[in-house]
């Protein structure tokens, strides 16, 4: 566990990102950019293997009510395929205590985020295993799914309510699971 002022100076220190919101060039096309279950980015089938070059894709990601996922520039908007969410939450901290907790997630791209309404967390079942499929859901329309061990160590750390396990941060209650 880390304080509060920690978390809050890890929070604000990030560096900022491109206005994409602010972005509305009509589409150029489809770019051969996939990125798959692992959150692993691929271009023309073969993986790009250079972290900067994967969080600046990253950076310029949206996705849109069509549920599709374009990279932009202010004149180029590329759709490019996701098979499932196109980053990965691979760390978090907790600071505080009872209704002052504050959980915050590390991201596969480094940013970090702050579990609250803005950034829930939702959990699905996976259709053909019925296993929990957790998100973190983000700016930009987009998502990050938790990774099993960052889960379960989540899992760990839950508290109950009735019959629901589940996360306090930032005044939120965040369900896990049903018991």
């Amino acid at each position: 566990m880390i304080s509060l002022q920690a978390l809050e100076s890890l929070l604000r220190d990030q560096p900022r990102k491109p206005p994409v919101e602010n972005w509305h060039p009509p589409l150029s096309g489809d770019m051969d950019m996939r990125i798959d279950t692992r959150g692993d980015w691929y271009h023309e089938g073969v993986k790009i293997q250079r972290q900067p070059l994967v969080n600046l894709f990253a950076s310029i990601l949206r996705r849109e009510d069509d549920g599709h996922h374009y990279l932009l520039t202010p004149v180029e908007k590329w759709r490019i395929r996701v098979d499932d969410a196109p980053l990965l939450a691979i760390d978090a901290d907790s600071a505080g205590e009872q209704e002052q907790t504050r959980w915050m997630f590390t991201l596969n791209t480094g940013e970090r985020v702050l579990l609250d309404a803005e950034h829930a967390l939702t959990v699905e079942a996976d259709a053909a295993s019925a296993e929990p499929r957790p998100y973190l859901h983000l700016d930009r329309g987009l998502r990050a799914r938790i990774n099993r061990a960052l889960f379960y160590r989540l899992v760990d750390s839950a508290e109950m309510r009735g019959e629901q396990l589940g996360l306090r941060s930032a005044g939120q209650w965040f369900v896990l699971g049903n018991v």
